[in-house]
């Protein structure tokens, strides 16, 4: 039996980068039913703002596999990015990119036996995309961490520890700053870990990931972290080992699969024939190794360290002469299947098991929640004395208090000192009840209301404390 794969060759070099990629599959023997569809650059320009058709979508919800070439997606304004709208919409909330030492391939870490596999987060975080303009001169961007997403990523790090026999499995956070968001995650990851006594679970500040990544890379095997933070370590890590054209990458959800080089389409070189296709190509093999060919996965994967061994290589791997273009680089590949290489010692790869959670849309269970104050963020210019005192009137009339008033995160009113920060257009007050009652509905308008005669508000966040903790942090130099 054939397995029917979506196939998206995408722009700029994607055509010769995923034409080698079929190419080289198709010469294992492996049966696969390529149905060849259309996302990114000429689908953006038919004005599908999301890049990707509907004929697309239905291909993928059909065969449930993808392998894709790079797709561009326009920067700085309208559209959204076409690869981002797959992982979306095919909730392919698990990302892995492994960062392995290549023979042949000079870089400063030459030796130094690298093999990490990184694990983002693929849905939440800053790539949920939910930005607005508070003022002309004040962005938001909201950073949404789920408890679910956190158990479900590190459920599947601790299984793709066991799927590849690795030992360890490092979760990177900024959870020393971000102490409800990253923090999250991080108690999150410390949970699950108790479910994998056999696998060594560490924490590390993802600052301090970075740093441990470029002085002893090798100390790494697997790790598991947010979305945005799996975005730069995973770029770093391909930086360690001879840059994005070596970096395969997958991303995975329930019943989903979608495989691709992270590269871009590099329309330079597009038609030229030169470029190396082992991002995508090792992508194919991590399908390959979804589908449960291993030994076709094993055939290629040990051809292409054959090939680098043998010194075989494209301009964009050396840039002296005696570089092989795509298709001579191909069939070198083919030329080399049944070879074996001892760089990358044999694994005993299993399928990787995706976590089972429940579906219930209330994921997390709570016995109390409360109402408190309300944060109510302002555009104005007044001064903040007189700002601070109207509020203060505003409130009083309302049995309310003005807590304080920060901007970008700082207390301003009541000043600390007679400090202030440097001040711009927006500003954050926090109102609190007087008394032990909770904030309903009809205070929370009148509130607005009142303020609203004034100045301009534009957005406002409930205080609620869930089974006596604070669901709100306090800002700098709040009491």
């Amino acid at each position: 039996m054939s397995t029917e794969v979506t196939l998206i060759y995408g722009d700029g070099i994607g055509k010769e980068v995923v034409g080698a990629t079929k190419k080289i599959i198709d010469a294992t023997g492996v049966k696969i039913d390529w149905d060849v569809c259309e996302a990114g650059a000429e689908v953006f320009k038919r004005g599908i703002a999301s890049g990707v058709p509907e004929e697309t979508l239905e291909s993928i919800k059909r065969t449930r596999l993808l392998l894709k070439g790079p797709l561009e997606t326009p920067v700085g304004y309208g559209e959204k990015s076409a690869n981002v709208t797959l992982r979306k919409l095919f909730e392919t909330y698990a990302n892995i990119r492994p960062v392995r030492e290549f023979p042949g391939i000079d870089t400063p870490y030459k030796g130094r036996h690298i093999d990490i596999m990184i694990v983002r987060e693929n849905v939440e975080d800053l790539y949920a995309g939910i930005e607005h303009m508070q003022t002309p001169g004040v962005a938001q961007t909201l950073k949404l961490i789920t408890r679910k997403g956190c158990e479900k990523i590190c459920t599947f790090a601790f299984e793709v520890a066991l799927a590849e026999g690795r030992k360890t499995v490092h979760c990177a956070t900024k959870a020393n700053i971000m102490k409800f968001s990253e923090g999250m995650m991080k108690r999150a990851f410390e949970d699950v870990a108790k479910k994998y006594p056999s696998i060594e679970a560490k924490h590390i500040i993802v600052d301090n990931c970075a740093h441990q990544m470029v002085r002893t890379p090798e100390e790494f095997d697997v790790i598991v972290t947010t979305n945005m933070n799996g975005d730069i370590l995973s770029d770093l890590g391909s930086g360690l080992v001879g840059g994005l054209g070596f970096a395969p990458g997958a991303n995975l959800g329930t019943g989903i699969a979608m495989f691709e080089a992270v590269h871009g389409s590099a329309p330079l070189f597009a038609g030229k024939n030169v470029i190396n296709p082992i991002a995508v190509l090792l992508s194919g093999v991590m399908m390959l190794r979804h589908i449960g060919e291993f030994e076709a996965a094993y055939t290629i994967e040990q051809a292409v360290l054959a090939t680098l061994e043998d010194g075989v290589y494209t301009q964009d791997v050396r840039k002296n002469e005696g570089a092989v273009s795509t298709t001579e680089f191909t069939d070198a590949i083919i030329e080399r299947f049944g070879r074996t290489s001892s760089a990358w010692p044999k694994r005993d790869y299993k399928k990787i098991k995706m976590p089972e959670l429940s579906n219930e849309r209330a994921y997390v269970k709570t016995t109390s929640r409360k109402t408190v104050g309300l944060d109510v963020f302002l555009e104005t210019t007044q001064e903040v004395n007189t700002l601070g005192a109207d509020l203060e009137k505003i409130a009083s009339d309302l049995s309310l208090h003005l807590k304080m008033i920060d901007s970008r995160g700082v207390k301003i009113y009541p000043s600390i000192g007679g400090l202030l920060p440097d001040m711009v257009d927006q500003c954050r007050a926090r109102f609190l009840m007087n008394d032990d009652g909770e904030m309903d509905l009809f205070l929370t308008l009148k509130l607005l209301q009142n303020i609203g005669e004034k100045y301009s508000w534009m957005h406002t966040e409930r205080l609620t404390v869930f089974d006596g903790e604070n669901g709100f942090t306090k800002a700098q130099g709040e009491d």
